[in-house]
């Protein structure tokens, strides 16, 4: 592997590569290791903003399709501690791209290389969707250096207001400890974007459960001084990629990221339960005396230190193409079931791309870490296929939507359409919770199983998987299919 600081770029100005990947994120990373794995022979060129990229360890599967793992933090920097060992295939450019020459093949980054192409990949992720982006008391958290940001900003406040409702922001809601947390929510239950009001209920219940009063503050305190939280090493930076106002992007967090991170403020109460405000959204936002005054909707006005913005992300696409590179609705690069775009030899994988192909009947795209390294794996296939004109099919992983994460300290697992996405209001839901163990709900249509929630317990996740899949009749079994004293594996093995 070869790696370069950007500090003499002459011998690189200009390069030939049969592969280029754009990004160092999982997508990339991926694209550019399956590239490895099926093509050694040939140069595969990984341009990364940052020296600091994502791999993927520990891979497990949870059921045939569905796979659990970490996401590691590893540096180009050869002096690195945790420096990390790519195929030799692989040579590695910290630089960020600038424009793509369509018809030429070939690309300009911002430190003036030109780099010859056959096919191209695309993987540069996407930005968080800041509510008010030109604030510097206004952190939106998605990469490592934002984190490092929003730690610093902890060890001098008191309060702080949230605002989102999805996986980081729940993960943020449950890990903040030492300071007040105001969590602004748009919607009458939190973690929406993965979760119903009933396994909302579940998690809430289960952080009283799990917090007697006035105990896990001050734990949470003294534990996180004596964990080594993880290193961090000197990143590899271009002296023209560190302009003001050029600042460089990480790639995004992946799973359990806050195991990491220290994350607690400097107020002395015990109460480590956030405050939550259902159904509003910020009206207004007033910066004095290093402070901020924040009106909701409902005209409830917080004052606090600082505001974390969770609402979600954006494709991130600032290049241009001599041939426009369609988008979809969303304003991700449209791609088929090949990860291609429609500019010959250019592809696009993770959270930048937007899925434009039919989708199967229990899978739908959502910017995740599971889906970007599934992405990008299609896509180093799909790039290596076109080169020797082999005929490849579409991963059979776009047939079962599968997603593991962790949850307010539970593990959970969701298969298929696990809210009865698309699915209007023709389905019904079994389920079976128990407070401070388990969550499961079965989404079932017709008598046959289109989704699956697990929380807790994540051992039905194979024959929930089998169940979507095959679609057997589960009429005849009626509510017993969730009975806790019979065991569903045995009817389903």
């Amino acid at each position: 592997m070869a790696s370069d600081s950007g500090d003499d770029i002459t011998q690189f100005e200009e390069h030939s590569s049969t592969f280029l990947v754009v990004g160092g994120g999982i997508a990339g990373v991926t694209c550019a290791e399956t590239l490895a794995i099926y093509h050694p022979e040939e140069n595969i060129t990984l341009i990364t903003e940052s020296s600091v990229i994502k791999t993927i360890a520990n891979l497990e599967p949870v059921a045939r399709y569905v796979y659990k793992f970490d996401v590691k933090e590893q540096s180009l920097n050869e002096k690195s501690l945790c420096h990390v060992s790519l195929p030799p295939a692989i040579v590695t450019i910290v630089d960020r791209l600038k424009t793509i020459e369509a018809l030429d093949h070939f690309v300009l980054t911002e430190n003036g290389r030109r780099i010859y192409y056959k096919s191209i990949c695309l993987c540069t992720g996407a930005t968080p969707n800041l509510v008010l982006g030109n604030n510097p008391r206004v952190i939106g958290v998605r990469d490592t250096d934002s984190v490092l940001t929003l730690q610093e900003f902890l060890k001098h406040a008191k309060k702080v207001t949230l605002l989102g409702n999805g996986g980081i922001a729940s993960e943020l809601a449950y890990e903040l400890h030492g300071i007040e947390v105001h969590w602004v929510v748009k919607d009458n239950h939190i973690a929406s974007t993965f979760v119903d009001p009933g396994a909302a209920h579940f998690f809430q219940e289960s952080i009283h459960l799990k917090r007697p009063e006035g105990s896990d503050a001050d734990k949470g305190k003294s534990q996180s001084d004596s964990i080594v939280k993880r290193l961090r090493y000197k990143e590899i930076q271009s002296k023209d990629l560190c302009k003001e106002n050029n600042k460089i992007r990480g790639a995004a967090l992946g799973p359990d990221w806050h195991r990491n991170f220290t994350l607690t403020g400097n107020s002395l109460s015990t109460a480590d339960s956030p405050i939550i405000h259902y159904k509003t959204h910020i009206k207004e936002i007033i910066e004095e005396n290093k402070q901020l005054f924040i009106t909701l909707n409902n005209d409830e006005r917080i004052e606090c230190d600082f505001l974390i913005s969770a609402t979600g992300v954006e494709p991130h696409h600032n290049y241009s193409c001599s041939i426009p590179l369609s988008k979809g609705s969303d304003g991700g690069i449209a791609v088929n079931d090949m990860m291609e775009t429609n500019v010959s030899d250019i592809y696009a994988a993770g959270d930048v791309c937007t899925a434009m192909w039919e989708h199967g009947d229990h899978w739908f795209q959502m910017r995740l870490w599971t889906q970007a390294r599934q992405m990008g794996c299609m896509a180093g296939r799909s790039m290596g296929a076109k080169l020797t004109n082999e005929v490849i099919y579409q991963d059979f992983c776009f047939e079962l939507f599968g997603h593991v994460t962790q949850l307010f300290g539970y593990p959970v697992v969701l298969l298929g359409r696990y809210n009865g996405q698309g699915l209007g209001t023709d389905y019904e839901l079994l389920i079976r919770s128990t407070a401070g163990k388990e969550y499961i709900k079965f989404v079932l249509q017709n008598g046959r199983l289109r989704g699956a929630i697990l929380i807790g317990n994540t051992e039905l996740a194979e024959t929930c998987e089998n169940l979507i899949l095959n679609q057997i009749d589960l009429t005849p079994y009626g509510d017993d299919i969730l009975n806790p004293d019979i065991d569903i594996e045995d009817y389903f093995d």
